[in-house]
């Protein structure tokens, strides 16, 4: 009787070694694939080395929590005016670097709340949020009937809209 239940004991060691192992054999291995997909994931092409968030209660949250003013792209995969604008804001460095200076986000989907469509839900188009949670309406782009839309020949003006977004923050709080 002695015998077995050393058996068993010894067994039981073996058991949860294995499961050990393989948890942290799996773990290992989940971190290094997934670490470099994630932001590729979030950015949807719009900027793989940059931080997105996920949602808008997340942008709003990490925006209003580091002071920093928040970006949102509403863009569509579909859609060749929205994948001629990301290909020059993926390429253009000095957005690309001064992206760094936003919380941002890029949706493929509308959300519930009104303020990120003042003129329509038409894409792409760009708004600009400061910290104190306010939609920086006055941050427009060229085109009356589209105020937030962006055609890749504006992509300077997109540039002098982020930064204007930045001085304002100074400015103002």
């Amino acid at each position: 009787a002695m015998e077995r239940s050393y058996v068993s004991v010894l067994l039981l060691l073996i058991v949860i070694s294995c499961a050990l192992a393989k948890d942290a054999g799996k773990k290992d291995s989940k971190d290094t694939t997934a670490k470099p997909k994630l932001p590729q994931t979030l950015s949807r092409g719009w900027g793989d080395q940059l931080i997105w968030t996920q949602t808008y209660e997340e942008a709003l949250f990490r925006s209003k929590h580091s002071q920093k003013p928040l970006m949102i792209i509403h863009h569509l995969e579909d859609c060749p005016h929205s994948q001629a604008l990301k290909k020059v804001f993926a390429e253009h460095k000095d957005i690309q670097k001064l992206a760094e200076k936003f919380i941002l986000l890029n949706l493929v989907y509308e959300t519930t709340d009104k303020n990120l469509a003042p003129d329509g839900q038409y894409v792409p188009r760009v708004l600009f949020i400061d910290p104190s949670l306010t939609v920086r309406a006055d941050i427009t782009g060229r085109y009356s009937n589209r105020l937030y839309a962006y055609e890749p020949s504006d992509i300077s003006l997109l540039y002098s809209n982020m930064q204007k977004a930045l001085k304002l923050l100074k400015t103002e709080l």
